[in-house]
């Protein structure tokens, strides 16, 4: 007998985050009147207090966000000519380029570098190989050398 349990969604993880957070707070609830008296008065005074604080900050943060911010023509990109940190602002903005520039020199020499090197094993196994001198005119042998290495 095939006794097969039809496939059941899964809940919208909202309805079953809803469903959680219901549970945890009948918990509580049930919890909550077990506690001594003075102990619940400590606790409702701290939640008092951290909820004072998270408003004050939350205050604060929304005034930083709405302040009007003034930007002079003359401190857009750089800072301005009275701008005691222009001098660094100026060199933070060229040091990626300058980094930049030395970065692709090193990698030219570091390419040059293998060129030669290859080069010199082509030539260090050609010379100790053992090759009649003829070999070494054939035409065949000159586009061998010419070809690009994989």
């Amino acid at each position: 007998m095939n006794h097969s349990i039809p496939y059941r969604h899964p809940a919208n993880p909202d309805t079953l985050q809803a469903r959680f957070a219901l549970r945890v707070v009948a918990r509580l609830d049930e919890q909550a009147a077990q506690i001594a008296p003075d102990l619940a008065e400590r606790l409702r005074f701290a939640r008092e207090q951290a909820l004072e604080k998270a408003r004050a900050v939350r205050t604060a943060n929304a005034q930083t966000a709405t302040a009007p911010i003034s930007v002079g023509a003359s401190t857009l990109a750089l800072g301005g000519p009275g701008d005691s940190s222009s001098l660094w602002v100026k060199i933070g903005s060229v040091l990626p380029l300058v980094a930049l520039v030395g970065g692709l020199m090193l990698i030219q020499h570091w390419h040059t570098l293998a060129q030669i090197d290859a080069a010199a094993e082509i030539d260090a196994a050609l010379l100790s190989d053992n090759l009649p001198p003829s070999a070494y005119s054939d035409p065949g042998f000159a586009e061998f050398l010419n070809a690009p290495r994989d």
